[in-house]
């Protein structure tokens, strides 16, 4: 073979090389809705055409459970954890299994809503309100309303031991020192018998079984511009929230691209894709889908996810003496 062709020979391995580098794979496990994780993974990969995303989608507790048995194995998969909230988060941080993202475009955000150290970030909320039907006795405007007589044996609430959006709820609850654990109390006394997740909850409420529930804040809203006969409400007091948050492993094969992922969850792009496939977005100057308030009308209950991730089981074990489920 002539010189010349060794040159042109060389040159095309090299570029056949350089091709099949020009690609980064990018493994991700999520807890969002299937539909909801495909349109993420093609908006970042559109705007990122260099990075393949293979993505595994699973609830939070069965995502956590996968990634508990490769811990052990010694072999985690994934390089980001999209997945649904903080205090799931932060137990992972305290395990220094997170890197942190000094780089996040974290301005603007509430620094409630994402990590001091940087190791994850939320990236929409996901509230958790109060919906009532349209022929409900009571049009409740605070938390405290769910426990006037009127409401007696009303009300439907899901439950902690079914619901990590209903956990979240309880931790934030029971550290606000105007509602804590009496509220609770209050509530099984006019005969509140919590059971379930957010989906029956909002069933029972539109279908008059109930008049009024405890219920995250895209299902009403979503179905009444549907014609349900229900209202939703953020209580004066203020709501808690899942918060979706986003981390990169320790163990990343591929922390660049990861931290490219974070960045575009928290960009313009990633938070109006939130609010194109209708939940509220974190950052506060993008506008929600219609029929939510801006966010600065919205009152957040103060939430230490750290307190939580050490109170949680006690405090479930607790909620199940007072409503006896």
């Amino acid at each position: 073979m002539s010189l010349r062709h060794l040159l042109t020979a060389a040159v095309m391995s090299f570029a056949a090389c350089a091709s099949a580098s020009a690609t980064e794979t990018l493994v991700l496990y999520t807890s969002q809705p299937s539909k909801d994780a495909q349109q993420t993974v093609d908006a970042f990969m559109a705007a990122n055409p260099d990075i393949k995303v293979d993505w595994v989608r699973d609830g939070t507790t069965k995502i956590m459970a996968k990634l508990r048995a490769e811990f052990a194995a010694g072999a985690p998969k994934p390089d980001v954890l999209l997945i649904a909230d903080l205090v799931t988060m932060e137990g992972l941080k305290r395990e220094g299994r997170l890197a942190p993202v000094t780089t996040a475009p974290v301005q603007g955000y509430d620094k409630r809503l994402f990590d001091n150290d940087f190791h994850y970030f939320s990236t929409k909320l996901i509230t958790t309100g109060i919906v009532y039907n349209s022929k409900s006795p009571v049009k409740p405007s605070s938390w405290q309303d769910l426990t006037k007589p009127e409401l007696k044996g009303l009300v439907a609430m899901p439950s902690p031991l079914t619901s990590g959006a209903a956990t979240i709820h309880m931790e934030a609850m029971t550290q606000n020192n105007t509602l804590g654990w009496s509220y609770y109390e209050n509530l099984a006394a006019n005969n509140v018998k919590p059971k379930g997740g957010n989906g029956g909850t909002f069933k029972a409420v539109a279908s008059g079984e109930k008049m009024v529930g405890v219920v995250v804040d895209f299902l009403p809203i979503r179905e009444k511009a549907k014609g349900s006969p229900v209202e939703f409400v953020f209580p004066s007091e203020g709501v808690s929230a899942v918060t979706e948050p986003v981390a990169v492993l320790e163990t990343a094969k591929n922390k660049d691209a990861a931290a490219k992922f974070v960045h575009f969850l928290l960009s313009k792009e990633g938070q109006q894709l939130a609010a194109d496939q209708g939940y509220l977005p974190a950052h506060p100057k993008v506008a929600g889908p219609q029929g939510f308030p801006t966010r600065n009308e919205i009152k957040l209950i103060d939430f230490d996810a750290g307190e939580a991730l050490e109170t949680a089981e006690a405090d479930k074990k607790k909620f199940l003496e007072i409503f006896g489920e």
